[in-house]
């Protein structure tokens, strides 16, 4: 294992204070119809071709860039501590020798949920390229942007989701 010092160059870390119970921004992730709802950047769709939210399973989607791209992903859900953490792996296909680790933490502050998305390339050269060529930075501000949007919707609109 690398210590801290040795991942700085390597990590993203983000996190956004979103307005609902930490239950609810959990239960976001679990099911394909609400993170279709919400997940990537501004002006993105997703279609998912598999999703299974369990330790192991797989949720296969392609992501739909405003521009008309398509970006294939795959993320292997690795450990799920509900309504806690959720460690994954993310790449464009299973087995991706590119693929990042990612960690999400839900922290109950009261009634809202501190969301902190904690992102691990293999190299410096791979974290720089997801922000240079894919502006992974304002793209995960954006969908965090987007869960908390849509979490404020889903509660006023249905009492929850």
């Amino acid at each position: 294992m690398t210590t801290e010092q040795g991942r700085a160059d390597r990590e993203i870390v983000l996190s956004r204070l979103v307005n609902g119970p930490r239950d609810l921004v959990f239960k976001a992730f679990t099911e394909v119809r609400h993170l279709s709802r919400w997940w990537g950047p501004d002006g993105f769709t997703t279609t998912t071709r598999a999703f299974a939210f369990r330790e192991g399973g797989e949720w296969e989607f392609t992501m739909h860039g405003p521009d008309g791209t398509d970006y294939p992903n795959s993320i292997i859900w690795r450990e799920i501590t509900a309504p806690e953490r959720i460690e994954l792996v993310h790449g464009a296909f299973a087995g991706d020798p590119d693929s990042f680790e990612q960690v999400l933490r839900f922290t109950d502050q009261g009634g809202k949920t501190e969301l902190e998305m904690r992102t691990l390339f293999p190299t410096k050269a791979l974290r720089d390229r997801a922000v240079e060529r894919f502006g992974a930075v304002e793209g995960g501000r954006q969908t965090l942007g987007r869960l908390a949007a849509y979490i404020d919707d889903t509660i006023e609109r249905e009492g929850g989701i």
